[in-house]
């Protein structure tokens, strides 16, 4: 099974240092629906692996994030494609959670549900704890410049990350992932 993980916010919509609060705050970047449904017409499974940390603030419930995820999925949707799960961490980042990425818990989810092994699939994402938590789950990280990208590039070299895949934004890097894979 060919398989991508994305990070939602900073690679699939427009990012928010107040947080993605409400289903209108949600929008996509230009391309970035388009891309999910072109790697779907292509075989592969896409899973969705974000820190929600917005929950724990209280910032918005879980009924307004299924809304928000259920937009994502209906706009997938209709441009053919399909998502095949989204998985949050709602914790914030001082209870030191299993899930909370960069640690690996929502992608072992994700092989705990889907039965599947994700070991050797590509990550996409925008920050240092997606780089950190495809690389120690076994991923082929590719970060994008998107979001928090530009920032997180500048820290790749020091953190020992200087063979990570680089894409200007989801459309980009789902097209390097159609081109290196076979299919």
């Amino acid at each position: 099974m060919k398989v991508v993980v994305l990070d939602r916010d900073g690679v699939i919509n427009a990012d928010s240092a107040e947080f993605i609060k409400t289903v209108d705050e949600f929008q996509p970047m230009p391309g970035s629906i388009e891309a999910i449904a072109k790697l779907h017409k292509n075989g592969f499974k896409i899973f969705v692996a974000t820190n929600q940390s917005g929950l724990g603030r209280k910032l918005f419930d879980k009924d307004t994030l299924t809304q928000i995820h259920h937009k994502l999925c209906s706009m997938v949707e209709e441009m053919g494609g399909f998502i095949e799960g989204i998985f949050f961490c709602p914790h914030l980042p001082e209870d030191n959670c299993a899930c909370r990425k960069p640690n690996t818990g929502l992608l072992e989810q994700i092989e705990s549900e889907f039965d599947c092994s994700i070991t050797g699939s590509y990550f996409v994402g925008d920050s240092l704890k997606d780089i950190q938590a495809a690389k120690a789950f076994g991923c082929f990280p590719i970060l994008v410049s998107t979001g928090n990208g530009v920032v997180t590039r500048s820290l790749l070299g020091e953190n020992g990350y200087d063979d990570v895949q680089l894409a200007v934004d989801l459309a980009a890097a789902v097209d390097y992932i159609i081109e290196v894979t076979d299919i």
